[in-house]
């Protein structure tokens, strides 16, 4: 307990120090792989309607001409949430960057759509945000229609697939209207329909490079005070770390005696 409220002391005072040095209101949308559950399952963290409150509460509470720095680390989440922040994001008119340390999928790349400018790591990623019906992809559901006949199809497979024709619609349309008067129209329309209409798999990485190539705003020079701020969020640890490693900076000479444990 008093580990964790140092760390929540010193994310604060990391928060309060790169908000001076950039002039701009800094939120962080973390999320970890949350303690074991009772059958030793992991219990995972997604962006759901309280981050959504949060996150708008703490625009709101930005002035109008204060930029916005949201740091994203997240597997995704319900479309509702993340089209709620997008769009509070997306109205905020103070200018508006999203950082990405590591990754930012699915829900969270619809967030990324929203601001100004995405900034990623190196070795960061995005994520198409086509829908997912239960189990099933969207665009995976419509293209057994058309490949069987009707009357081969039951009726389940029929209403999931009405159902996947107006998600992907719907995200479409929400991605559109995220990027109208940022981008030209076509391009709009174009990255609109590329990233909902199922190109890809749904966990499919889109790097600095592939974002760039697809016409995002997006730059690679993360400053390094946000992946120290990652770092104040730190994985529960397992019994049997996963990743070891000497937590200093490795140059040719020099060695150090203490080994770190991660995961």
């Amino acid at each position: 307990a008093l580990q964790r409220r140092m760390l929540e002391w010193e994310r604060q005072r990391w928060i309060e120090r790169i908000e001076r040095q950039r002039g701009s209101r800094l939120i962080v949308l973390v999320h970890r792989q949350e303690s074991m559950g009772l059958l030793g399952f992991p219990i995972m963290r997604y962006i759901d309607v309280t981050d959504s409150e949060e996150v708008l509460r703490a625009i709101e509470l930005t002035d109008p001409q204060v930029p916005i720095d949201l740091v994203l680390h997240t597997p995704g989440g319900l479309v509702l949430a993340s089209l709620q922040i997008a769009r509070a994001l997306r109205r905020h008119p103070g200018g508006t960057r999203v950082i990405v340390p590591h990754y930012a999928m699915s829900g969270g790349t619809l967030i990324a759509l929203a601001a100004d400018e995405i900034i990623m790591s190196p070795h960061a990623v995005l994520g198409p945000v086509d829908p997912q019906i239960g189990q099933y992809p969207a665009a995976s559901l419509l293209a057994v229609l058309e490949k069987k006949p009707l009357s081969e199809v039951d009726d389940q497979t029929l209403i999931l697939a009405d159902v996947a024709r107006k998600a992907v619609q719907q995200l479409q349309d929400a991605i559109y209207e995220l990027l109208g008067g940022r981008y030209p129209d076509e391009q709009a329309r174009h990255l609109a329909q590329k990233l909902s209409e199922g190109h890809w798999t749904h966990d499919y990485p889109i790097t600095y490079e592939k974002a760039k190539e697809l016409g995002l705003r997006v730059r690679c020079d993360i400053p390094k005070e946000f992946l120290h701020l990652m770092a104040l969020y730190p994985q529960p640890v397992r019994h049997q770390p996963g990743v070891e490693y000497l937590p200093i900076p490795r140059h040719r000479e020099g060695t150090s005696r203490s080994a770190h444990k991660g995961g």
